[in-house]
């Protein structure tokens, strides 16, 4: 069944099957900042399972449920361009955490290709570099500058919380950048969801319409947010 009007894009990631395969390849994993650190062998396996294990479950449970999908990593068609992750890693005394990434830019003639024969691109977010290395890049931060990018109408963060809560643990619906910001320079908003917000943030600055934090782990939680009044998640926006 085709959605007429809809063209979704899919950036997954994969931290517990790598993490699995580590473990059972006696590779030990270090974690700097919520940063898996990745050597080239950790690179190798992360590689394998999200270029590969992971991205080909995606494509056949979409092939399983009627949908069109191509597989692919951030190296296929140059799609993204990456680059070392900014900042002070390995200088200063602070620790190198290796073949760590960013988006340095992003080709998006695959997609128009695919999304013209009715293609759902999955990407796993892994590229190359000009320096010849391959970089292992954070999903959400792949999934926004696509976003951005592509001009989407929705950027969806799928995690396993119900959404953004407040201090006290209850779940925020409706908010604008600026109360977001807010929620940021109070404390409210720390730690692991940090980052989540602020690619949610670059991209509704950035020409997004929305940005949806919704808990992955509810039945058909894509569809409620988008076609029901009410909504599962946090819906962030430009509008006050």
């Amino acid at each position: 069944m085709k959605l007429v009007g809809m063209n979704p894009v899919i950036v997954h990631g994969g931290g517990p099957q790598i993490g699995q395969l580590l473990e059972r390849l006696n590779i030990e994993t270090e974690f700097v900042d919520g940063m898996r650190v990745t050597d080239e062998r950790t690179m190798n396996v992360v590689e394998m399972v999200l270029g590969a294990t992971v991205n080909k479950e995606i494509v056949d449970s979409i092939h399983r449920n009627g949908g069109r999908a191509i597989g692919m990593t951030g190296k296929d068609g140059q799609l993204i361009q990456a680059r070392k992750l900014s900042g002070e890693w390995g200088a200063n005394g602070q620790p190198d955490i290796g073949q760590v990434g960013e988006v340095s830019s992003i080709d998006t003639d695959l997609l128009s290709v695919l999304r013209e024969s009715d293609y759902i691109p999955v990407i796993a977010p892994v590229a190359g570099g000009p320096d010849g290395q391959t970089y292992n890049i954070n999903a959400d931060l792949v999934a926004g500058k696509l976003a951005e990018v592509l001009q989407a109408e929705k950027l969806i963060l799928l995690t396993n919380v119900s959404g953004l809560l407040d201090a006290e643990g209850k779940t925020l619906t409706g908010l604008s950048t600026e109360q977001v910001q807010e929620l940021i320079t109070s404390g409210v908003i720390h730690s692991g969801m940090l980052p989540k917000i602020q690619c949610a943030l670059s991209a509704v600055h950035n020409g997004v319409t929305s940005a949806h934090i919704i808990d992955g782990r509810v039945s058909h939680a894509a569809l409620l947010e988008i076609f029901s009044d009410e909504g599962i998640g946090t819906l962030i926006s430009n509008q006050k």
